[in-house]
Order: C-alpha cells, then sequence, then structure tokens
C-alpha cells in the first residue's frame, strides 16, 4: 500500500509542477513526459499545456512526439470552442422576441468574456441561465426551431423538472450540439442556496453581445459548486475545475477593482461561505493560489469542525489528482466519500436514498440484459412547449 501510495503521490506532483511551474517543462525527461500526458490526458488539460507552451515560446523545446500530442490538444479544444459558441449564437437566434435575459455559463462564458481559463479548455455542452418564470417560453423557442429532448422514462422526466436546477437537455437535430438551460445554480432540493434572481440581476453585459455573463465573484462561485458539488465516483473531483478558479481568483484579483472584498461578503449573502472557504484553501494548497491573508482569515468563518476539516484535507487531493494507473483504494474510497458528500448537499437523505436506490436498480437490471432501449429522439414538431 505504501508503494501505491507514494506512486499515486508522484504522478500528483508531476502533474501539479507542470501546472504551477510549466517553465520547467522544457526540461523534463522523455520518461516523465510520457506519464505527465497519460496524467493530463486523464484530467483533460492537454490542452492547457499547449495553451501554456504556446503562449511562452517553449513548445518547440518538449520532445517531438509530446509537442504533437499537446498539438492535437489544442486543435480539439478550439475546434470544440467554435462548435458551443456557434450553438450560443443559433440560440440567441432562435430566442429572437422571446424577453428573457440569456447569462453563458462554464466554458462559453469564459471564451465569449477573454478569461484565463479559456485558451485551452476542452468542453462539449453550452450552459445558459434564464430566469424560471421564462423557462417555458425558452425551451418552446427553441423546440419549435431545432432542438429536441431524448424521450425520458416518467421518473427521469420528474427528476429533471421538480427536483433539478436544469430542464432536460436539449439537442440541435443537425448539429447534435447539447445545450443545458439552468434556472439556476443548485437544484431546488439542495440544503444550500444561491438565489438566482440575484445572481441574474448582478449578471453583466458583454461588449456587443447579446449575452451575458455571471459577475466576477458569482462566477467563481459557480466554478466552486461545480468543482465540489458535480462529479461521479470513477473520476473523482475534477482538477480542471480547481484550474478555473485558480485562473479566475488570479485574474479578477488582480484587473477588477474591489473584488477581495466582494467575494466573501457576496458568498456569505448566498449562503456559500463554507464552498468559498474550501476553493480558497485547496486552490492554495495545491495550486499555489496567491490569496489575501484577510480574505482567508475571513473565510475562516465558514470552516467546519477541526475533524471534518482534517477529513477533508485527507479527501480532497486523493480525489482530484488523477493517476497513471487503475486508483488504488484509498483513492477509490476518497472519491466515492466525496460523491457521496455532494449527493448529500444535493438531496435530503430520503430523496438520495430513493435516487441512488432507483439507479442501482437500473444497473442491476443492465447487467441482466434487461436494461431500457436506448431513447429515440422525438420530432421537434410533436415536442409540447
Amino acid at each position: 500500500m505504501g508503494e501505491r501510495r507514494s506512486k499515486g503521490a508522484g504522478d500528483g506532483a508531476l502533474l501539479l509542477g507542470a501546472l504551477r511551474t510549466p517553465a520547467l517543462l522544457p526540461e523534463l525527461a522523455p520518461d516523465a513526459w510520457d506519464r505527465l500526458l497519460r496524467l493530463a490526458r486523464r484530467a483533460r488539460l492537454l490542452g492547457r499545456l499547449h495553451a501554456v507552451l504556446s503562449a511562452s515560446g517553449d513548445l518547440g523545446r518538449i520532445p517531438g512526439r509530446a509537442a504533437n500530442h499537446l498539438v492535437a490538444a489544442g486543435n480539439l479544444a478550439r475546434h470544440r470552442q467554435t462548435l458551443v459558441t456557434w450553438e450560443l449564437n443559433r440560440v440567441l437566434w432562435a430566442l429572437d422576441g422571446v424577453d428573457a435575459p440569456v447569462i453563458a455559463l462554464k466554458g462559453a462564458a469564459y471564451v465569449l468574456a477573454g478569461l484565463p481559463p479559456a485558451p485551452g479548455r476542452l468542453f462539449a455542452d453550452l450552459d445558459v441561465l434564464v430566469p424560471e418564470s421564462r423557462i417555458r417560453d425558452v425551451e418552446g423557442a427553441l423546440l419549435a426551431r431545432g432542438w429536441y429532448q431524448k424521450r425520458l422514462d416518467p421518473y427521469d422526466e420528474h427528476y429533471y423538472r421538480e427536483w433539478m436546477h436544469e430542464i432536460p437537455p436539449l439537442r440541435h437535430r443537425e448539429r447534435e450540439t447539447e445545450v443545458d438551460i439552468h434556472h439556476a445554480l443548485l437544484p431546488r432540493t439542495s440544503l444550500l442556496r444561491a438565489d438566482p434572481a440575484r445572481l441574474i440581476e448582478a449578471a453583466r453585459p458583454l461588449p456587443n453581445k447579446a449575452v451575458k455573463v455571471l459577475a466576477p465573484p458569482d462566477m467563481v462561485l459557480h466554478a466552486l459548486l461545480h468543482l465540489l458539488l458535480e462529479g461521479d465516483p470513477q473520476e473523482g473531483l475534477r482538477l480542471r475545475d480547481l484550474l478555473d478558479v485558480h485562473d479566475l481568483l488570479g485574474h479578477f484579483g488582480r484587473d477588477e477593482p474591489g473584488f477581495w472584498e466582494a467575494l466573501p461578503r457576496r458568498a456569505r449573502e448566498l449562503g456559500l461561505m463554507r464552498i468559498l472557504y474550501y476553493g480558497l484553501r485547496h486552490a492554495n494548497r495545491l495550486l499555489g493560489t496567491d490569496i489575501p491573508d484577510g480574505v482567508l482569515r475571513e473565510t475562516a468563518s465558514g470552516a467546519p469542525s477541526l475533524p471534518v476539516r482534517s477529513l477533508m484535507d485527507q479527501l480532497v487531493p486523493l480525489a482530484i489528482l488523477p493517476e497513471v494507473g487503475r486508483p488504488g483504494p484509498r483513492v477509490a474510497a476518497a472519491r466515492w466519500l466525496i460523491y457521496m458528500r455532494a449527493h448529500w448537499l444535493r438531496m435530503p437523505p430520503w430523496l438520495l436514498a430513493r435516487h441512488l436506490s432507483y439507479k442501482a436498480w437500473l444497473q442491476m437490471g443492465a447487467r441482466r440484459g434487461r436494461a431500457r432501449p436506448a431513447p429515440r429522439p422525438q420530432d421537434p414538431a410533436k415536442q409540447r412547449p
């Protein structure tokens, strides 16, 4: 176990070192490059390494085979970003005449606003936020102009419509790009609350664009919610989400007047101080994010008890750092515990038990050959608005 732990720690240290001090990458030995590429691919950060080395002019100083992998990843990231930004263009066209603000989220927002997380970032879906009062108007307009919703069973339909913070995903019948329409950042069932009306009210317009993005503190808090409340027990926490937070903090902390004072204040207003505490703590510990001491002291008010804090200090690095091979028992356990913690925050216990039991029953049916047939797309013309 000690050997496996050492190996996992070495893998994590290699990737973190590449992210924290990319200027040292040209000195990396070929065998280390082989491990680094595997780790970065697993964490979906190959495009990030390509963007950093291209910007510094060091891409030509690394082994040619490694450079080829990074160039391909950079090309893929640019292609995906083009697809998603074009999809947003078409969504805005379809919503012309619908009186509802449209706020781009996550990757699309970073690209449109020209923020540091954008170069090399890999994403495939378009996420937008609209007021819940206009969700049916938005959905109906898209269904009428070429998007469709996969047929869902009654449980999944109820799951989205009654419990979640978004409607079922929509796809365009020709482009097949997925669009997630959110009316909040957190499920209705979540123990946490973040009033979407406040987020929409504070959203900022982009120059020459009919779309907005979240205000800087809200954008950071959303990235932290995505980091700490999403994911799956196999992948664990996503290092690329923590890197988004690191980039946003560095950018807004430098270029946005009053940002460091506004961030903890906004977290307190939205009831997300513990989320902010964890995010700042682990961005600083893992990526060396520069955070003012006063902000760290202020957010310490959101810290859990010492035993919980100590446990999370052990679980987060295990759950967030990829490994070259199969994860060891400690890593697998950490990812499962973090996953269960996220679900605990997303759903009350009785609903969580019901939901997980239903999903387990579906998996058992699939293993026994009784899986449901793959849903067929409905004709958009027959979709109800």
